[in-house]
């Protein structure tokens, strides 16, 4: 049990699939094997130099600021998810553990026993049945000695029950897991998946890596998937890590790039994201563009989350949170905070007072921790 520094908070696819795929392309990692093989631009998001810069002149507004740390000493805090009494439950990428977030305490509630953590691989995200007041359901993603795989336990308030498979057979590797689990204002669990290195796979309809899958709480392709025998909801996805939906219903990822663009998309029901024949924004026919591109060394996108009107973007090799307005379908302005004050970001979620949650990934292989590392920070979202 560890004491909190602060007390607990209340807290067949409609896709043409183009042309011939590429070879495949060096293999960095979500923010890269080596980091010097990533870009050297300037720190602020960028369109691609063939766009011309959109100048924007927001409202003023206060920005966010750190309240105060919810949890400290974890070790490497991957996916969050909070309970109907404003408790959380939180994964452990490396140890494989679920903590109970709750009280001023943070108690380990459990392991997920086949969960198999190497490079980017382990135990990643979590998500709350939304009728968890009748059945108690959380839903986690992990990496085994064989696949990714979607799992299903009971939480009693004090222990996980045996975690039991509803999706198998995900591809999994030392690189670009995905892992990011949330459920849609349709009920139904989004689940997004890395293309594991092999590029390819990202175009592969048949495969469910390198895409955006929904599914039932069962693990069957939820009624309405572009194939209704497949769980694929989107694909061309090179590593997603970040979902989130706005109060108007539309889902949107973030998504690392290779070498030169990171991505914020606004999804949609089988459109093909154009990994790897596009990185960042181009002119293929048969792809969408992101709505923002971000040079690789100042984001690395993995945890994404939505609130009044802004998206929250935490940023690892970036080592920053982005916050980006949205108005409709359409997402502009991105602006950064916090640049390096408290190292890799890695998730970022809405408590249910309407602060923010953001953990810290220093802990990860591949950042410098510090005392205390890794955190939970709180943070107000300001205005």
């Amino acid at each position: 049990m560890r004491r909190l520094l602060a007390p607990a908070l209340t807290a067949g696819l409609a896709v043409s699939l183009a042309g011939s795929l590429l070879g495949l392309a060096g293999c960095g990692g979500d923010d890269s094997f080596p980091p010097s093989s990533r870009g050297s631009d300037p720190a602020t998001a960028s369109p691609q130099p063939t766009e011309p810069a959109t100048t924007l002149s927001p409202s003023p507004r206060r920005p966010p600021r750190v309240l105060g740390t919810v949890a400290r000493g974890l070790e490497v805090p991957w996916g969050i998810g909070f309970l109907p009494d404003g408790s959380a439950l939180v994964t452990e990428r490396d140890s494989g553990r679920v903590l109970h977030v709750a009280d001023g305490t943070v108690t380990p509630v459990g392991r997920i026993d086949e969960t198999v953590a190497n490079g980017e691989s382990g135990l990643l995200g979590l998500a709350v049945s939304p009728t968890y007041a009748q059945d108690r359901r959380v839903f986690v993603y992990a990496s085994t000695d064989d696949d990714n795989r979607v799992l299903r336990f009971t939480f009693d308030g004090t222990r996980i029950g045996s975690p039991a498979p509803v999706l198998t057979g995900i591809p999994r590797g030392f690189i670009h897991d995905g892992g990011r689990l949330a459920f849609g204002p349709d009920g139904y669990l989004y689940v997004s998946t890395g293309e594991t290195g092999r590029p390819e796979l990202a175009q592969r309809a048949s495969s469910p890596a390198g895409k955006i899958l929904r599914i039932t709480q069962d693990g069957k392709p939820a009624p309405g998937n572009p194939d209704p025998g497949s769980p694929v909801w989107s694909l061309g996805h090179r590593n997603v890590q970040g979902l989130a939906f706005d109060d108007a219903g539309r889902l949107w990822a973030s998504e690392f790039g290779q070498n030169t663009w990171d991505e914020l998309n606004l999804i949609q029901k089988g459109v093909n994201y154009g990994w790897p024949q596009v990185e960042g924004k181009g002119t293929a026919d048969g792809f969408r563009n992101p709505q923002v591109v971000w040079h690789t060394d100042e984001a690395s996108p993995s945890g994404l989350a939505w609130t009044d009107g802004h998206l929250w973007l935490a940023s690892l090799r970036g080592e920053r949170l982005w916050r980006v307005d949205a108005n409709g379908a359409r997402a502009t302005a991105p602006k950064d905070f916090f640049v390096g004050e408290h190292g890799r970001m890695r998730t970022v979620v809405v408590a249910p007072d309407g602060n923010l949650w953001v953990t810290t990934s220093n802990r990860d292989g591949r950042g410098t921790p510090k005392p205390g590392d890794d955190r939970i920070l709180l943070v107000s979202p300001g205005s």
